[in-house]
């Protein structure tokens, strides 16, 4: 096959005719020798008187050839044919040359006639495949490709493919066809294409096989749906109820990978409790009636029946003869006198009302005119509690500071809102007040935290201690009741908030606040996810919190909702990371939630516990903020000098020990850190070195830039990734250096630094490196570690959380705040004023500005005259 073809060549005597011209009726084809067997060429002609062969240009000698002589009997014409035998040696003669071929000359009396060339080739079949079919597992519907290449030979070998030892047809399988390069082509695939498979190659020589492959399809397990919820797990009161699904939906299948997260899911539930009702105390007999019978009277309120409770039994009304039937009746005279009384005692209220009013009137008139808007007057309201005394023309505000060094807190006011009706606001010309009661009431709360050494002493003794990093460097603690309180962990941008009422009445806990690094804590990553945040821990765990604690924490991602998903995942007691919550989607559950920021993310959570936020690429444009920053030495005694550049998760907890480890090794920063974008492109970072005097340094890098591999920078599971740039002076007198560094990821946007510094100048760390936020106390306890006044709060949060008229409510409140995408979360929670106001405190303290949420509380009063009304009685 693809032998090379001559037209037959007439050679015709001059004056001859071209009808006696001798022409073939059989010519030489192609041939190829098997081992040593010799091969056969053939050549018949008419009219044709003498015929021979011709091969590789010379003459076969006439006693090779076989010769038969015949008659056409259909034109009388003479017919020869002509056999020679080709060996294996004498096509081996000529090997390399070119390839050995044969041709027939016929004569007849008008000429000659020359046949087609055929070509014989000695055949053969490698044992070596070129390229064979590996081992693969595939998911299932997934394409297959098995290549095979197979060994070299003459004739080129066939290819046929063997499943099982059986042979596989593609015009049987729709699902399968084979490549013009031979390969194997499995469309989708399917449970059933789980085999064993082998290419067979074979031509006239042999024929061999390949090493078989092991194709496994699996089926990675899929959940079921949930089922419903259970019942509440207590027929009254606070308990629990759960709902389950099953890694069914597919069941995995030859190794296919397990569900990921939890299939069981348990949630808070309160029953209300059935409540009987019970009589009050009888009133007092009233006066004996004409008919000589007085009465009393109860009431079935203490407590009135609810939520299904049984009604009171019995009457409630009791009547019974008050002078045992000898009754006397009053004279005239006497209710006359009766009469008088009453109309002196209505004249004496009335002259009672009319003063009340006027010195209402004239206190406003000399502390707070109702026509003038004093914006000092409306942040007062909102000013922490001092120990001033009061000013005369104004006893409305809070007075009295809180002593945090005693076991006790005294406040002017009321803690709880009334319960005779909803507490007000009062708001003259929208203006925020604190109109608290004249009662004195004492606020319990434990003392101070206690020291860090004698903390961990006891926290050691817990058994989630082993988890725990060791040593106070990144660790908060503090002693906490109802009054919650405040653990920040300083320069990390980690903090986390204890709302008032989170810890129930008659509690004290020992809280901590810790972060780990990440070589200490084994978070399982899959696929293209990577870690987002610090690793935080907060406890103990299995705390019982009756209010959403808020963690906050940086992140660096560039979220959006098409790029990313984001999981907010925890470790479960038995050191399992479970995806609690997945942002952006529906909460399955109201135990957590996340508010997710430009830089930072604020956690709801009702239980404490380990707690990181992972991240999973859509798409190649999702990217992650890192911060880069260079540092070198302070000092540089010998002709070496290092520049050190580290590409770090932009969070500030990474750059704290960054900066902690530098101060160790004796380093100095050099400018600014910048922010790089990098992107889930799978292409390195790359760093290079340009710009720098070449009389006075010289770089002692081989290469011109390096490199840092994708995946160890977008697990985010290596904190201090940097390169080394290592220089020379070229004389001990050079102090300075001018240079510029680039940073960039390859096919993608890059950024440069512009070095230029004084070697022998001692650089100190930047005062941003240390932000005022961050400045004060680890632990904060009671009032002082919030902004709004405890008593202020619950007025606010006592007149926003019922609906309002016109909307002015809570859900107002949420968009002047900018947070009303959080609204079904908000809702969700038997206080939603008391979340935003948390949500508010967490994100703004210490330096929030009180004003600014006065302003949006007042705009919410004003859409109701009557929402911040104060009656006579309250003032």
């Amino acid at each position: 096959a693809g032998a090379q073809q001559s037209a037959t060549v007439a050679n015709p005597v001059s004056g001859a005719s071209p009808d006696l011209l001798p022409h073939f009726q059989l010519e030489p084809e192609d041939v190829y020798i098997v081992k040593n067997k010799a091969v056969s060429l053939a050549c018949r002609a008419t009219p044709a008187t003498q015929i021979y062969f011709k091969c590789n240009g010379e003459w076969v000698h006439q006693g090779d050839h076989i010769t038969q002589r015949s008659t056409d009997r259909g034109t009388g014409l003479p017919v020869m044919e002509v056999r020679i035998e080709v060996t294996r040696q004498q096509v081996e003669k000529i090997f390399g040359l070119e390839e050995y071929w044969c041709q027939c000359v016929a004569w007849s009396s008008s000429g000659t006639t020359k046949s087609q060339k055929a070509f014989v080739r000695i055949a053969y079949l490698r044992k070596n495949f070129e390229q064979e079919p590996t081992a693969r597992e595939v998911s299932i519907e997934q394409g297959i490709v098995l290549p095979c290449r197979p060994p070299e030979g003459i004739p080129p070998a066939e290819v046929e493919w063997l499943r099982n030892e059986e042979l596989v047809d593609p015009a049987l399988d729709a699902n399968v066809y084979v490549t013009p390069e031979h390969s194997l082509v499995l469309r989708q695939a399917r449970l059933a294409d789980t085999a064993n498979y082998t290419c067979v190659a074979k031509n006239i020589v042999a024929r061999r096989r390949s090493t078989s492959a092991a194709i496994t399809v699996y089926v990675n397990g899929g959940w079921s749906t949930w089922t419903q919820w259970s019942g509440c797990s207590t027929s009254c009161g606070r308990g629990w109820q759960k709902r389950s699904r099953t890694c069914t939906n597919p069941t995995p299948l030859n190794g296919g990978a397990f569900c990921e997260g939890q299939n069981v899911q348990k949630t808070a539930c309160t029953t209300l409790c059935p409540v009987d009702g019970a009589w009050s105390e009888w009133s007092k007999w009233s006066v004996c009636g004409a008919e000589c019978t007085h009465w009393r009277s109860r009431e079935c309120s203490e407590p009135a029946p609810r939520n299904g409770g049984q009604e009171c039994r019995g009457p409630e009304l009791d009547t019974r003869n008050c002078t045992s039937e000898l009754c006397s009746h009053a004279s005239p005279g006497a209710e006359d006198v009766a009469l008088y009384v009453g109309l002196v005692a209505v004249a004496v209220c009335l002259v009672l009302l009319l003063l009340v009013g006027v010195l209402v009137y004239c206190r406003k008139k000399g502390g707070l005119d109702a026509d003038v808007a004093d914006s000092s007057i409306l942040t007062a309201g909102f000013q922490p509690v001092s120990i001033k005394p009061s000013k005369a023309d104004n006893p409305s505000l809070l007075t009295i500071q809180p002593d945090l060094s005693t076991a006790t807190m005294t406040y002017q006011g009321s803690l709880c809102p009334r319960q005779d009706g909803p507490a007000k606001l009062q708001l003259p010309n929208g203006h925020l007040l604190s109109p608290l009661g004249a009662g004195r009431h004492t606020l319990h709360h434990s003392s101070p935290a206690a020291e860090g050494a004698d903390f961990v002493a006891r926290l050691s003794t817990q058994s989630y201690f082993r988890s725990l990093p060791r040593g106070t460097t990144n660790m908060a603690y503090g002693t906490f009741n109802f009054l919650g309180g405040r653990l920040m962990i300083p320069n990390t941008g980690i903090s986390l908030l204890i709302p008032p009422d989170a810890i129930p009445r008659g509690k004290i806990y020992e809280v901590y606040l810790t972060l780990h690094k990440q070589e200490d804590v084994r978070l399982p990553l899959a696929g293209c996810q990577t870690l987002l945040s610090p690793i935080v821990s907060c406890g103990p765990p299995g705390v019982l919190l009756t209010r959403p604690a808020i963690l906050a924490m940086g992140h660096c991602v560039e979220a959006s909702a098409e790029n990313w998903s984001i999981r907010l995942k925890k470790q479960s007691c038995e050191g399992t990371w479970e995806d609690v919550l997945q942002l952006g989607a529906e909460p399955c559950t109201e135990l957590y939630y996340c508010q997710l920021e430009a830089q930072a993310c604020y956690i709801f959570t009702e239980q404490l516990g380990r707690f990181a936020l992972v991240g999973e690429s859509l798409s190649m444009a999702a990217s992650k903020r890192l911060k880069l920053v260079l540092f070198a030495p302070a000092a540089c005694p010998s002709l070496e000098y290092n520049i050190r550049v580290y590409c770090l998760s932009d969070t500030q907890d990474v750059l704290k020990e960054v900066i902690q480890l530098e101060k160790q090794l004796g380093g100095q920063l050099i400018g600014a850190p910048r922010v790089l974008h990098f992107k889930d492109s799978y292409h390195n970072l790359r760093l290079s070195i340009h710009d720098m005097p070449s009389s006075l340094w010289k770089s002692k890098l081989l290469a011109s830039y390096q490199e840092i591999p994708f995946y160890h920078i977008w697990s985010g599971l290596q904190p201090f990734l940097h390169c080394t740039f290592t220089l020379e002076r070229l004389s001990p007198s050079t102090c300075e250096l001018a240079c510029k560094i680039w940073v960039w990821q390859v096919e993608g946007d890059g950024q440069s630094f512009t070095v230029n510094f004084n070697i022998a100048k001692d650089t100190r760390f930047s005062d941003w490196l240390v932000p005022d936020s961050e400045v004060g106390a680890p632990a904060l306890v009671g009032p002082s570690a919030f902004k709004i006044p405890f008593l202020i709060r619950q007025k606010i949060i006592s007149s926003l959380d019922p609906p309002g008229t016109r909307g002015a409510d809570w859900r107002t409140l949420a968009q002047k705040l900018n947070l009303d995408s959080h609204l079904s979360f908000f809702a969700s929670k038997p206080s939603p004023t008391a979340m935003i106001l948390n949500l508010w405190e967490a994100r703004h303290f210490p330096n929030g500005n009180l004003s600014q949420l006065a302003a949006a509380v007042a705009e919410v009063g004003k859409q109701d005259s009557a929402l911040f009304a104060v009656s006579e009685a309250e003032c």
